[in-house]
């Protein structure tokens, strides 16, 4: 009888000790779990007064006739427009406690009223303090003070893995707060932007999330929220966000004077693939190439040539195109940088003073948003992107307000502001920005613009009328 008693106690220890070893571990593991709860607690505690809600109204032309299919079938040009109003929603985030808010461009865009809604529900009407379309951010301003507000974590340090959180206003639903991770970094070539580098998460992102932030888990903003990509119009598991290291140098520029201003280097870019490489019979296919190079640009006057190859800009090796272009962009104007290229299969180091895009670029904006016209510098890569030979100047137009004046001259996004009249006797060509808003001033209080403007291989005279 001890004999089996003893057998049996054994047994029991047996058994029992990987059942209490299990609870044990079962406990940590629960233990480990309400940390992690706990934190994602606390940052959504922290994220939630500062995330705000974007109400932006704006004036569209319709004709509900028109949109009938019997009279599209009928009438091969639609009856006279008519302004009505459309309400577009998305999110923002406080970056100081005096009310300043960070939000996409794309939200807030041709808005005519822009209304603010805190976590608490008080409403603000804000103002425009500076947009920036070719990296689709904006900076607007609530009147007040002690805000709660979010700080800026540094996304160089951000790594593939890493758990973040996604803060925003998705369909109306506010204070909406999802997780996820880091799935991949330096996303471009999107067609989202002109500037791209951007951070891919899982973490859900739909529809009213724009503009909100994206924060890593000390609760430090590392991006912005901006965009989705989707078959289906809802969250498919891969959202985009611009990282901060992009955001807040931009941001700043806004808050000292409404304006951003990037670097120029004037040059045509393309990439060194394995083809081209054995082409140009080198070992291995490295750096990019110098396709074509502006006149009189920085790249010019430093003395780079066209079919150079640069590998290397700051010791740091050159690999995309892309990546170079927005790394230069977002350095100062002034600033020298070191390059070294190959050069007859030699390798050189050339120094570069950069320029600026955005020399002379105050342009009129009380008559441009008459006009409903905004325009950016026809840089190279540009110039590329609509066709353009090197040698060919002007303002681009890139968004044409609906029902503007310059809409209903027949002016679109993508023409090439070529030249101005002030009259049949004075016309004048125009080079860039600078030069349109030279010209600009010379109206006066005349009622029409003539601008000369290329589209494709066209040149035509638009008249404009100036509303009041």
């Amino acid at each position: 009888m001890k004999r089996w008693i003893v057998l049996f106690f054994n047994l029991s220890l047996l058994i029992s000790s990987p059942i209490h070893a299990e609870s044990m571990g079962a406990a940590k593991g629960a233990a480990l779990l309400q940390q992690i709860s706990e934190a994602f607690t606390e940052l959504a505690e922290q994220a939630k007064p500062a995330t705000v809600s974007i109400q932006s109204n704006l004036e569209t032309t319709s004709n509900p006739m028109f949109e009938d299919e019997f009279f599209r079938r009928f009438f091969g040009q639609p009856f006279p427009q008519q302004p009505q109003q459309q309400i577009s929603g998305g999110s923002g985030f406080l970056i100081r406690s005096d009310g300043y808010i960070v939000t996409n461009y794309h939200v807030i865009k041709d808005a005519t009223l822009i209304t603010v809604t805190l976590n608490d529900g008080k409403e603000f009407e804000a103002t425009v303090k500076g947009t920036d379309a070719r990296t689709d951010l904006a900076l607007i301003k609530i009147e007040g003070t002690d805000f709660p507000f979010l700080t800026f974590g540094d996304s160089d340090h951000l790594k593939v893995g890493e758990w973040v959180v996604a803060a925003g206003n998705p369909f109306g639903l506010e204070g909406t707060i999802t997780q996820g991770i880091v799935s991949a970094k330096g996303r471009q070539d999107l067609g989202i932007a002109a500037y791209e580098d951007f951070i891919q998460t899982d973490a859900v992102i739909n529809p009213g999330n724009s503009g909100g932030p994206l924060l890593n888990v000390r609760g430090e903003v590392i991006g912005v929220n901006t965009a989705i990509l989707s078959k289906s119009g809802g969250f498919m598991g891969v959202g985009l966000a611009i990282p901060s290291r992009m955001v807040e140098p931009i941001i700043e520029q806004m808050i000292q004077g409404g304006t951003v201003k990037r670097a120029y280097l004037g040059i045509v870019l393309q990439p060194v693939d394995k083809e081209l490489g054995n082409a140009l019979g080198l070992d291995k296919p490295e750096g990019i190439l110098i396709s074509d190079i502006v006149k009189e640009s920085p790249a010019d006057t430093a003395g780079l040539q066209q079919g150079d190859i640069i590998i290397e800009y700051d010791g740091k090796p050159v690999k995309n195109v892309n990546k170079f272009r927005n790394d230069v962009a977002m350095m100062s104007p002034g600033t020298t940088i070191h390059l070294k290229i190959l050069r007859n299969h030699k390798v050189k180091k050339i120094e570069v003073i950069l320029g600026c895009q955005n020399d002379g670029e105050a342009v009129s904006a009380g008559l441009m948003h008459k006009l409903g016209i905004e325009l950016e510098p026809l840089t190279p890569e540009i110039a590329t992107k609509l066709g353009y030979a090197s040698d060919v100047s002007g303002v681009v137009i890139s968004n044409v307000k609906p029902g503007s004046p310059a809409a209903q001259a027949g002016l679109r996004p993508t023409f090439l502001i070529t030249g101005i009249a002030v009259d049949w006797n004075n016309q004048k060509p125009i080079k860039n920005i600078s030069e349109l808003n030279s010209s600009l001033q010379e109206l006066g209080d005349r009622k029409y613009v003539i601008l000369i403007v290329r589209h494709q291989n066209f040149q035509r005279y638009y008249t404009i009328k100036i509303s009041s």
